[in-house]
């Protein structure tokens, strides 16, 4: 990581009312990372310091683009850190002028978040933008990452056929999906596959809707491959049980609650975790993953009283299956 000890000119974003990270800013105005000794402090890019960017288009990774925040033209000095990075960091700060959301574009407008229709680059304004998370009026065809429009190429998409993950619309592909006829996990809607489906004929596990739970399973209910009648028995901790008694049985919410990852948004990460995932920060956070076990642990942290009284009231239950299964005694 380059590291300079020379002014550098640079450009921050802030809140409406000029703060970053619950410290409030004023033009003129220069900062020092300091101790309570008053001894100056090094920096650590994603850690402590002053953050801003050589580029001010670049500061929209970290801030929406939204005309209510104020943006500023800075100093970096001191100790300045990541300048091969869109993120730079630093021990001293000055706050030299505010810009006008007119003279921000001008200066963003050449390569990403650029403004109107057909640009080169990332969160442009107008259509067929090539980059991530373009506005515009149509939004259609878009290439990058949480466009919103039709037919966008990326991640977290809002519109229809989308290519990527956690998109919004019919015919996604990728994961956590809200749409019909989806490709991956947790979509939801109609036709998906994968795990975990909100909808009807699903294929995967623990779709929500009718007809399979499992692979290749023609009609309703079916567990495992290739039935194509209704079964009216299930098996329920390792015995059998009428399938349409369980299906009228008020069971404990927690137990449809078993996720084996979640996102940990930057702003809510560990500091342990920002140096374990040192570019987190460029997609706002991370994945982190449970063990099977660890899943129904964090479930049943978040169970209600009544869940576990409706949990213990369950046929067949058994304290030695469930524990083996989850992980969780049972008393």
């Amino acid at each position: 990581m380059n590291t300079n000890q020379t002014p550098v000119k640079a450009y921050k974003v802030f809140n409406p009312d000029w703060t970053c990270k619950d410290f409030k800013y004023e033009i003129g105005k220069t900062y020092k990372l300091k101790d309570s000794s008053d001894k100056l402090l090094n920096p650590i890019l994603c850690v402590m310091g002053f953050h801003a960017c050589l580029k001010v288009s670049d500061c929209f990774n970290y801030y929406a683009f939204d005309v209510n925040n104020k943006i500023a033209e800075v100093e970096l000095s001191g100790i300045v850190l990541g300048l091969d990075s869109d993120k730079q960091c630093s021990n001293i700060i000055t706050i030299i002028k505010e810009l006008s959301w007119e003279e921000m574009l001008k200066l963003a407008n050449s390569g990403n978040r650029n403004s109107g229709n057909w640009n080169s680059g990332d969160r442009n304004s107008g259509n067929r933008n090539s980059g991530d998370r373009n506005s515009g009026d149509s939004g259609n065809r878009n290439s990058g990452d949480r466009n919103s429009g039709d037919w966008n190429s990326g991640n977290r998409n809002s519109g229809d056929w989308n290519s990527g993950d956690r998109n919004s619309g019919n015919r996604n592909s990728g994961n956590w999906n809200s749409g019909d006829r989806n490709s991956g996990d947790w979509n939801s809607g109609n036709w998906n596959s994968g795990d975990r489906n909100s909808g009807d004929w699903n294929s995967g596990d623990r779709n929500s809707g009718d007809r399979n739970s499992g692979d290749w399973n023609s009609g309703d209910w079916n567990s495992g491959y290739f039935n194509s009648n209704i079964p009216t028995t299930i098996r329920l901790f390792n015995k059998e049980y009428d399938r349409e008694s369980w299906n009228k049985i008020t069971k404990p919410d927690f137990i449809f609650n078993i996720y084996p990852t979640t996102w940990i948004s930057f702003d809510d990460m560990s500091e342990e975790e920002k140096i374990q995932y040192p570019k987190a920060y460029v997609c706002d956070g991370y994945l982190k993953s449970f063990t099977y076990k660890e899943a129904w642990q964090n479930a049943y942290n978040n169970a209600s009283v009544n869940d576990i009284k409706l949990l213990k009231k369950l046929p067949n239950f058994d304290v030695d299956i469930f524990e083996e299964i989850t992980g969780i005694k049972i008393v």
